[in-house]
C-alpha cells in the first residue's frame, strides 16, 4: 500500500495519487480552566491514509480526538470536511458526517450478541402492515446478514456472532467495535490506542483490521505509544508536545528514535 501523501508509504513504496484532504483540523486551542491542552494544532486526513497521533500522557492527543468526535468544543479553530467548513457540536453531529470513534472503554453492551451492538441505537426494524403500525419489530435477521458481511469483508475471526461480547476475547471484543465503527463510518475513522492491554496475537490482529481500513479508503487515526506499531502500520506520524504541534511527518522518512525525540520535546529543544 502506498501513501496517499504522495511521499514513501510504509512498504516503500511511492504514490501517485493526489487526494483531496477528507478531514482538516485547522489551528485548533482548547483550554480546560487554566490548563491549555491544546495550542493552534492541525491534523489533515486523507481516504486510504492510516496517521499515528503520537505524544507523552497530557500532551493533547485525546481532547484533539475529542474535538473531532464532537464530544469537546475547540475554543478556536474549525473543522473542515471536503473542504467546507463544519459544526461538529456533539458526538450525533460526527456520526452523521461520517466520523466514527474507538475508545479505549469500546463502548460495547457485554449482554449483547455481535449484531445487536454492531447496530445499538440504530437498529432495523420490519416494515409491518398499517394495522400493526404502532409496534416496532426488529429485523434481527437482516442484522445477523448485514453482521456477517462485514465481518467477512474485514476478515474478522468470530467463533460465534451469537455470543454475547463478553464471552469473547479482549481482540474480539476490539474487533466488534472496529466492525461497529467501520459499519457506520463513511469517512473518518478515530481509535484512541486500539491494541493496549492485549496480547501478542491478538494485537496483530487488530492491527491487521487497521491496515484493512486503510486499504478499504478510510482515513484513520489511530493514537499510540507504541512506535514498532505506528512504524508498521502508520503512513504519517503527527506528534504533540505539550498540547502543541510537535511534528508531521511520512512514517518512510523516520526512525523510531526521531519519533521519540518528538515525543520528549528533544528535538524541539535543539531547534531552539
Amino acid at each position: 500500500m502506498t501513501d496517499p501523501t504522495g511521499s514513501a508509504g510504509r512498504d516503500g513504496g511511492v504514490a501517485t495519487l493526489e487526494e483531496s484532504p477528507v478531514l482538516e483540523a485547522v489551528s485548533i486551542s482548547k483550554s480546560f480552566g487554566p490548563v491549555r491542552a491544546l495550542r493552534d494544532v492541525s491534523l489533515t486526513l486523507r481516504a486510504g491514509e492510516v496517521v499515528g497521533l503520537l505524544g507523552d500522557n497530557g500532551a493533547g492527543k485525546s481532547t484533539l480526538i475529542k474535538c473531532i468526535s464532537g464530544t469537546f468544543q475547540p475554543d478556536s479553530g474549525h473543522i473542515r470536511m471536503g473542504g467546507e467548513e463544519v459544526q461538529i457540536r456533539n458526538p450525533q453531529a460526527a456520526r452523521e458526517l461520517g466520523i466514527e470513534t474507538v475508545y479505549q472503554d469500546l463502548q460495547l453492551v457485554d449482554v449483547l450478541d455481535v449484531p445487536a451492538n454492531l447496530f445499538l441505537n440504530r437498529e432495523i426494524y420490519r416494515k409491518l402492515p398499517p394495522g400493526l403500525r404502532w409496534t416496532r419489530v426488529m429485523n434481527k435477521k437482516q442484522m445477523l446478514r448485514e453482521a456477517e458481511d462485514i465481518v467477512s469483508r474485514l476478515q474478522i475471526r468470530i467463533p460465534s456472532l451469537a455470543l454475547p461480547v463478553e464471552d469473547m476475547s479482549g481482540g474480539q471484543r476490539q474487533s466488534v467495535a472496529v466492525s461497529r465503527a467501520v459499519a457506520w463510518g463513511r469517512h473518518v475513522v478515530l481509535m484512541d490506542e486500539p491494541v493496549a492491554a492485549l496480547g501478542v496475537a491478538q494485537t496483530q490482529s487488530v492491527l491487521n483490521l487497521i491496515r484493512t481500513l486503510g486499504d478499504e479508503g478510510m482515513a484513520v487515526v489511530c493514537i499510540s505509544h507504541n512506535m514498532q506499531h505506528v512504524m508498521e502500520v502508520c503512513h504519517r506520524a503527527v506528534v504533540l508536545y505539550q498540547g502543541q504541534m510537535a511534528g508531521d511527518v511520512p512514517i518512510a522518512d523516520v526512525e523510531p528514535r526521531d519519533l521519540v525525540d518528538l515525543i520528549t520535546g528533544a528535538s524541539l529543544a535543539r531547534s531552539n
